[in-house]
């Protein structure tokens, strides 16, 4: 059984990243050509990072999950000095300070510190289970890990990441065993501290000023959600056809990254949209049985955190470019054009695939045996 969820996993991402080629290849070509003078420039670079994430994926499917439990730590500490070092030095892009540009490619630290994050809360919720109740003494000693990480990425800034892992890091944590109202009273402030920083950051305070007056007054949001509602609007029941995207021609800025759904709406109409909501729903149930069957505590709630962490944010990602949310600047995962969130992202399934197969060698000793 955990074998096959395994493959499931396996094949489900690896037919998302193979339509987000195509689709990156179609969004990306205009753009390219204008800005390099080079139809498949973005698209070379998207299909390079692919095959990287692929490797980095199948490696990772046959490391012991045992084995970042052992440095769940270190791995977090490093995580957080590279977030100071990007306040510190890194440049700014677009107003923020988030990359760290290694050459070939830029670093984001957040997508690191994202699942160093998830991995060390999964392993101090079976180590501290027993003072998980104590709030002073157990679950703040737990969230210092999660503020300390959410408030370096806020300074960035990048708010829709903080929001979004300290969300995360609270479902996990209340799988884990902690208190509701624990959860309740250590959200309140973190929620007026988040509040505050949107309304300072000008561009956050757009976006969200924005989203609200369309919202109770009517109107467009902005021009990037008002193109990717016209394009996922024109895509009828069977889309306009691979190619043949009206959007990818600059009207939809940057259509490659955080408003691919939007192509792919286009391109592929409503049945393809669908089918890709199905693949991810394929993916979140495969990923909730892993966890459920998984006989390692720390593996159970690594396997629920690595998936809820996926599907909230191809969640987030659906929804700003349905108009549903405010613009976040979040990739959709495994088809959106990017760097190190596909690195991540791809390393995270890949231990999701190891905790399937290791529970499945227990579930049957006699396979190790003959082996």
């Amino acid at each position: 059984m955990m074998k096959k969820l395994a493959g499931v996993v396996y094949f489900d991402v690896f037919a998302l990243m193979l339509l987000g080629l195509v689709l990156v290849m179609s969004a990306s070509s205009t753009y390219s050509s204008v800005k390099f003078e080079d139809t498949f420039y973005l698209f070379n670079a998207h299909v390079t990072r692919i095959l990287i994430g692929i490797l980095l994926m199948s490696l990772t499917a046959f490391l012991p999950f045992e084995l970042y439990k052992d440095y769940s730590r270190i791995i977090l500490i490093g995580s957080i000095i590279l977030l100071a070092y990007t306040l510190a030095a890194a440049p700014s892009i677009n107003g923020a300070g988030r990359w760290i540009n290694l050459g070939v490619v830029s670093f984001q630290p957040a997508d690191l510190a994202r699942l160093a994050l998830l991995i060390h809360l999964s392993n101090m919720l079976v180590e501290k289970k027993e003072m998980l109740s104590n709030y002073k003494h157990g679950f703040l000693k737990l969230f210092v890990w999660v503020g300390l990480v959410a408030v370096l990425i806020l300074l960035q800034p990048n708010l829709s990441n903080a929001f979004l892992i300290v969300f995360l890091s609270l479902v996990l944590m209340f799988v884990g065993g902690a208190k509701l109202k624990h959860i309740a009273a250590t959200t309140a402030p973190f929620i007026l501290l988040g509040g505050s920083a949107a309304m300072i950051y000008s561009h956050s305070r757009e976006r969200i000023l924005g989203f609200l007056t369309s919202l109770f007054q009517g109107g467009e949001v902005n021009h990037q959600v008002t193109q990717a509602m016209v394009g996922l609007g024109s895509g009828g029941f069977f889309g306009v056809g691979l190619g043949f995207s009206k959007q990818n021609n600059l009207f939809l800025p940057e259509a490659y990254g955080d408003f691919i759904f939007a192509i792919l709406g286009e391109e592929l109409g409503f049945l393809g949209a669908v089918l890709v909501l199905v693949a991810f729903l394929l993916f979140f149930i495969a990923g909730i049985l892993i966890a459920k069957k998984a006989t390692d505590p720390f593996a159970k709630l690594l396997a629920f955190g690595i998936t809820i962490s996926v599907i909230t944010y191809a969640f987030v990602n659906i929804s700003v470019a349905s108009g549903v949310l405010p613009t976040t600047g979040l990739p959709l995962p495994f088809i959106s054009y990017g760097g190190t969130s596909i690195f991540f992202t791809c390393i995270s399934v890949g231990m999701l695939i190891n905790i399937a197969i290791s529970s499945s060698k227990e579930e049957n000793p006699e396979e190790v045996e003959e082996e």
